[in-house]
């Protein structure tokens, strides 16, 4: 008799970890794209020039109607298309022509037509020349007054007057002040003769100018207090005196005749500090070592 009975057959299965979704690595593939064009931004922003900046936005602008090359020549060299399809290098200029008609203003007249772009100014050669004989002028300005402030401190009778020197470069030339302070007079009072520290600063001064071949200019100041000496001697004299003594002084410590350009009394004129005109500070001589002309161009006349 056959066996009818029926066999379940049960299989475990045993269950193992699920798939894992891959959305994690999209999201964090866009983070690192999203973080290299940043640095890239960051980038482009550092190493381009000002003009490349305005090119690069013109040429994303949506729409430009500027003289602007939209980037070309620029760090993209942007193109785009001109009106007959072709690449050009820059924005597509918007012309609207109007009638001639409606060309005309409300009064009938003609509205002004805008000039021309002015072209790019070169430097000739002799501005260029003139430009390096002033920077090389300004260095040796520059050398001459860090000489006459180290010879000072070298030596001590001298580094007490450092208070009363003034040393500044203007567009005339190197100019040397020498003041007065209250108790520490340049020269004797109503007098043309200058003290021996005076005497010794020349002597250092003297060989500063020496070492340049400008010409020098020598003005005398006074304060503006009233003084009358005799037969009408004023201010005017003894600011003249007082500058011309130091001319002197400074032609015997070897300076040439024809290196003085100008021996001038300012007397009360200019004051150092014009809110208090009879401040000691007033009484001063400027010493000029004065900038050169750059030399005239061959047939002109001076």
């Amino acid at each position: 008799m056959a066996d009818d009975s029926i066999v379940i057959k049960k299989i475990k299965k045993i269950a193992g970890h699920g798939h894992h979704g891959g959305a994690w690595k999209v999201a964090y593939a866009d983070f690192v794209t999203a973080m290299m064009a940043f640095f890239l931004l960051m980038w482009l922003i550092n190493t381009t020039s000002p003009e490349q900046k305005r090119g690069i936005a013109d040429y994303f602008a949506p729409a430009s109607v500027s003289r602007s090359t939209s980037g070309s020549g620029g760090i993209l060299d942007g193109t785009s298309f001109g009106e007959n399809g072709g690449k050009s290098g820059g924005a597509v200029a918007v012309v609207v022509k109007m009638a001639p008609e409606a060309q005309k203003t409300k009064d009938g007249e003609a509205p002004p037509t805008e000039a021309p772009p002015s072209e790019e100014i070169r430097p000739s050669a002799q501005e260029i020349e003139e430009a390096a004989q002033s920077s090389a002028e300004q260095r040796e300005f520059e050398q001459a007054e860090m000489s006459l402030r180290q010879a000072m401190q070298d030596m001590p009778d001298l580094a007490e007057l450092s208070k009363q020197i003034l040393i500044d470069i203007t567009p005339e030339g190197l100019r040397l002040q020498l003041v007065d302070q209250e108790g520490r007079p340049m020269f004797a009072a109503g007098s043309a003769e200058p003290t021996d520290r005076v005497k010794r600063l020349l002597v250092e001064v003297a060989k500063i100018v020496l070492k340049l071949p400008n010409r020098i200019s020598i003005s005398g100041h006074t304060d503006s207090g009233q003084f009358e000496g005799a037969d009408g001697y004023s201010n005017w004299e003894l600011s003249a005196d007082r500058a011309n003594a130091t001319r002197k002084l400074l032609m015997a410590s070897g300076v040439p005749a024809d290196r003085i350009f100008q021996v001038s009394g300012k007397a009360g004129s200019e004051p150092l500090l014009p809110e208090d005109p009879y401040a000691s500070a007033n009484r001063r001589m400027t010493i000029v070592l004065l900038r050169e002309a750059p030399p005239l161009p061959a047939g002109t006349q001076p």
